[in-house]
């Protein structure tokens, strides 16, 4: 398998290849013009073709004599790469991706603060309690507070000890990164220490039930959390709407006035 750095210009190179792919700017089944992409990109067919042999190598593209490079169906890419899930969802701040990324978390997290109370061993505990420490120093700390949260819902799938569940922190830390930027950045003095050391505890205490409960809390305060944000970012495109047009109308009517006089 190819080398993915995610530095530099080979980075740069498949992540904007990735970028069209996944967007679909280049379709499926889609014969990828690499002379003109050099032109375009500014780079030498050497990285071009290192990056695509990263892509190859996560089912996103193909190589054929005769038909050249192409993109293959969408059956085909390794959707649960972890690269991919990044490339795909990173950033995205619509109301689809973040609802769908709760309902991950309703199905994923639950279960796994039972599981992580059955079996976490000191050194669960341990690292358990290093993020909750952390979390309390960041506070009023947009990016450490995002930071000390990823790395709490990391060490709590990791006290699962199941390799599957562990996986899934690929795809629940993209989106929560993307919305913990969202609400941390949109409600500075919510403190969100409390509601982790719950389900901290109940794990530490070894109580599945409790867990469970206290990680359903949890992701029913980040749904409030979130809806509050979202209420926020409306009203305020709304204030922003208004007044443009409020502008837009006293910038006519002065217009008008002058020219009547």
């Amino acid at each position: 398998m190819a080398v993915y750095s995610r530095r530099g210009l080979h980075g740069q190179t498949v992540r904007e290849l990735a970028r069209r792919i996944l967007s679909g700017e280049l379709s499926e089944g889609q014969t990828i013009d690499l002379a003109a992409l050099e032109t375009e990109l500014d780079v030498s067919r050497t990285v071009l073709r290192e990056a695509l042999k990263v892509l190859a190598a996560k089912g996103l593209v193909d190589a054929r004599q005769k038909r050249g490079t192409f993109v293959r169906p969408r059956s085909d890419w390794n959707l649960l790469d972890g690269d991919v899930i990044r490339w795909q969802f990173a950033d995205r701040t619509d109301d689809a991706f973040l609802d769908n990324l709760h309902e991950v978390r309703e199905v994923v997290e639950p279960a796994g603060a039972r599981l992580a109370a059955l079996r976490r061993t000191d050194a669960d505990i341990a690292a358990l309690q290093e993020t909750l420490d952390a979390m309390a120093i960041a506070v009023g700390k947009p990016v450490d507070e995002v930071a000390a949260d990823l790395r709490f819902h990391r060490a709590l799938l990791s006290a699962t000890h199941n390799e599957l569940l562990v996986r899934m922190e690929v795809v629940i830390e993209t989106g929560l990164a993307t919305r913990d930027r969202l609400v941390h950045g949109s409600n500075p003095r919510d403190d969100p220490v409390p509601a982790h050391r719950a389900v901290f505890e109940a794990v530490r205490d070894g109580d599945p039930d409790r867990a469970e409960r206290a990680m359903r809390a949890l992701l029913e305060k980040a749904r409030r959390d979130l809806d509050t944000t979202r209420r926020g970012r409306r009203a305020r495109a709304t204030k922003s709407g208004s007044g443009s047009r409020t502008s837009r109308t006293t910038v006519t009517a002065s217009s008008r006035k002058g020219g009547r006089s």
